[in-house]
């Protein structure tokens, strides 16, 4: 009995059995078969191919996993091209086909004896068994070219021998041939059946391994059926995509000869007239549209050729421009210089400021000493003056006691007045009204501290800058610097935007310059004759040739300047420092204001906020001034009658102080606004308080001299229309006020004084009222005045 090979073999148990009595599936057309090797079983075809197998054996025997498998092809290997060695493999499959036909036959013979009795079935299943254990079962050796030319000339040989096996033998013969064949083989040789070691266990009758194998074979057809239904479906899809493409490019083929059809030519469509002119028209619209196109790519040609004749010439001037080590070193050294002049201004602007609060509460001091000292002396001789009233009505005798401190501010009032009288004799300004005067002068000893003080904050100022070298101190020497960077590479020096840089680096230096500039004294040093003034015009006008974009020219640094440094501190000034009843002051800060805001206004953008601060501040000091330090008080006539008395010396006084105050508001003529002077100054002061106190004058010369001044402060710019008959609104109070005062005056022996009255209402253009006047009272030879003017 034949046993198998000693070696390790792994099998599923659903392959392991011997199906013998299963019937016979025939070997599909055309497919080959796989080799039996002597002493190998068969091994499985690899996945997605069809199974081989082999002839009479039903079943199927996995090799071992891992080892190489022989076959020939699957049932899909038929579609495949025939390869070149067909030949030898189909004389390879008849030898094999003629060994398992004897197989085949041999154990149908003895399955057919083993069912015909119970004692020779057994037998027969063990004599079968063995069979096939010995010749499937044996050790898998893959044979390689060698052995089978081999095999192949021993089957020739044989056949030319006539050794060959008939189909037609016995099929005991056939297996007992195999048998003697296996035996042989040295390869083949048997193992002891004892020291088998069985792996699975094998179904004990011959029926129960056919039905194992069927369930085998149908799993392996299901397979085989899914693998085939893929292959299929896959076929079926590109057949459709073939199909879909040639219909598509019939269906284009098909209208493409519709639409030939189409724009074939049907005589019975009439078409319109074709005439010579619009063939022409045609042709000549087309050309002109031509010759657009042609003179856009002649100017895009041009543009590309200046394109190309700039790039050229940039090249070369950059060819034959300076050494660029030379332009190198010199950036450096201006980024350098730059940045030690920031590091130096930096460090010294602490002390800048600290110098400035010192001078601006010094003469902050100075100038609310004398405001206050203005405030108390009038409350004082107000209060004095009432109570000397008081007592002349209740009495007419009995002493008047006055506190020690009202006396001695009164006696200061007196002496200062005195000096200034004197002072007055001496320049010989003899027409000087009392009231007029700014009364600012200063004990000596408070003089003494306040120019000691003064003094000091100067020499602190001159010691800012001391340990300083001039190129970063001096501002001419500073603004040289840039000049040169300017000169020498004008492009660079503009896209930096230096003409806005320099305002920024010179304010530190300027307002140490402005320490002690004070714009409210008429000697102090004008804006144009500072040092710092002078650099800068000097570097605007050297700009002129070189200056190549307007938009940052240097020519606006100068206005940048005022705007940045010298408006802000003129505003500081005017909030706390001015006195608008200082005509002095006054005078001084109208010359400063005309020089920044007429003059240098170039840069209208950035000046205007600034200048409108400015002038806010200046409407609002003079408001406060008119609600705080104008008092005209009134008294009864008996009292002012008498021009030497005490209530009527300082009614005038305080009368004058007011028309002063008039003057001074409508001398800012030009810079503030015609609305805004005529209500300041016409509505809040005049009709206000000079009217009252004109109203409650007696008619004389005093009052038309005081009527002439008043129409003298009015700028004359207001009545300069000729078509003009009447005055403006604000001044109806005054004009009755003076049609009134020539009534009594007519009547009274100071008729000379209504030739006067008329020609201020020809001055304020009141014609109108004047001709009235003139014809009520037939004063036929005061026309000639109207026909003058």
């Amino acid at each position: 009995m034949a046993h198998r090979p000693k070696r390790t073999f792994r099998q599923r148990a659903a392959d392991s059995s011997d199906s013998d009595g299963a019937e016979e599936s025939p070997a599909e057309p055309g497919a080959p078969r796989e080799l039996p090797v002597p002493g190998s079983a068969e091994e499985e075809p690899p996945s997605g191919g069809g199974r081989a197998q082999v002839a009479g054996l039903p079943h199927r025997v996995r090799g071992p996993r891992g080892r190489g498998r022989v076959w020939a092809s699957s049932r899909r290997a038929t579609k495949a091209a025939p390869r070149a060695d067909e030949g030898s493999e189909s004389r390879t499959l008849d030898v094999s086909t003629d060994e398992e036909d004897k197989i085949h036959h041999s154990s149908e013979s003895k399955d057919d004896q083993g069912l015909s009795s119970d004692s020779s079935s057994s037998l027969g299943e063990k004599e079968l068994s063995s069979t096939v254990s010995s010749s499937l079962f044996p050790s898998v050796k893959i044979p390689d070219a060698a052995f089978i030319q081999a095999a192949r000339r021993k089957r020739e040989l044989a056949r030319a021998q006539d050794d060959y096996i008939s189909l037609d033998v016995q099929h005991t013969s056939s297996i007992s041939g195999m048998k003697r064949e296996s035996e042989d083989d040295p390869e083949s040789e048997p193992d002891d059946h004892e020291k088998r070691i069985p792996f699975t266990l094998r179904p004990q009758t011959l029926r129960q391994r056919m039905a194992e194998e069927s369930i085998s074979r149908n799993e392996e057809t299901s397979e085989e059926s899914q693998e085939d239904e893929k292959q299929d479906t896959w076929e079926q899809q590109q057949m459709r995509k073939a199909v879909k493409i040639i219909e598509e490019r019939d269906i284009d083929l098909s209208c493409g000869n519709g639409s030939s059809k189409v724009k074939k030519f049907d005589t019975s469509i009439s078409f319109p007239p074709v005439n010579l002119e619009i063939i022409k028209k045609q042709l000549n619209t087309r050309l002109t549209l031509l010759q657009e196109t042609h003179r856009s790519h002649l100017r895009e040609y041009e543009k590309y050729v200046q394109d190309v004749k700039s790039s050229k010439s940039t090249i070369q001037n950059l060819e034959s421009s300076s050494n660029q080590a030379l332009n190198c070193k010199f950036y450096k050294s201006m980024k350098i210089y730059v940045e030690n002049l920031i590091d130096c201004l930096n460090e010294k602007i602490i002390n800048i400021q600290e110098i400035e609060s010192s001078m601006h509460a010094l003469l902050l001091k100075q100038a609310m000493t004398f405001m206050k000292r203005r405030q108390d002396e009038l409350k004082h001789e107000s209060t004095y003056l009432q109570q000397l009233s008081r007592k002349d009505e209740t009495s007419t005798s009995g002493n008047f006691s006055v506190d020690e401190k009202t006396q001695w501010i009164l006696e200061e009032i007196e002496s200062r007045r005195t000096k200034r009288r004197q002072a007055r004799v001496l320049s010989g300004n003899c027409n000087h009204q009392e009231g007029t005067s700014s009364d600012d002068e200063l004990p000596s000893a408070e003089m003494i501290d306040f120019q000691k003080s003064q003094g000091d904050i100067l020499q602190k100022q001159k010691k800012v800058f001391e340990e300083v070298q001039d190129d970063f101190c001096n501002i001419q020497n500073i603004l040289l610097k840039f000049q040169q960077w300017r000169e020498k590479f004008p492009d660079s020096y503009y896209e930096a935007f230096i003409s806005l840089c320099i305002p920024k680096l010179l304010n530190p230096l300027i307002r140490v310059q402005l320490i002690d500039w004070n714009p409210l004294k008429l000697e102090s040093t004008g804006l144009k004759e500072m040092p710092w003034f002078k650099s800068v015009e000097e570097f605007m006008d050297s700009s002129v040739e070189d200056s190549k974009k307007e938009s940052s020219s240097d020519k606006k640094v100068l206005s940048a300047i005022i705007n940045k440094t010298i408006i802000p501190r003129l505003t500081d000034f005017v909030e706390f420092l001015w006195d608008p009843l200082s005509t002095s002051q006054t005078t001084s800060l109208i010359t400063h204001c005309r020089v920044i805001l007429e003059e240098h206004s170039t840069c209208e953008n950035e000046v205007s906020k600034s200048r409108q601060d400015l002038l806010k501040s200046i409407v609002s000091r003079m408001k406060k001034a008119v609600e705080d330090d104008v008092f005209i008080p009134l008294y009864p006539k008996s009292a002012v009658e008498n021009k030497t008395s005490p209530h009527s010396k300082f009614q005038e006084r305080q009368f004058w102080s007011g028309l002063k105050l008039f003057r001074n508001i409508l001398l800012w003529n030009g810079l503030l606004t015609d609305d805004t002077l005529q209500e300041l100054g016409l509505g809040k002061l005049l009709n206000r308080y000079l009217i009252i106190a004109l109203l409650n004058a007696t008619p004389g010369p005093d009052v038309v001299k005081k009527c002439n001044q008043v129409a003298a402060c009015l700028p004359e710019k207001w009545f300069e229309n000729s078509a003009m008959r009447t005055s403006i609104p604000q001044l109806e109070n005054f004009i009755q006020f003076l049609l009134q005062s020539a009534h009594k005056l007519s009547r009274s022996e100071f008729r000379d004084e209504v030739e006067e009255i008329i020609l201020i209402l020809v001055k304020i253009k009141a014609l109108n009222q004047a001709e009235s006047f003139i014809g009520e009272h037939h004063l036929d030879h005061l026309k000639s005045l109207i026909k003058e003017d």
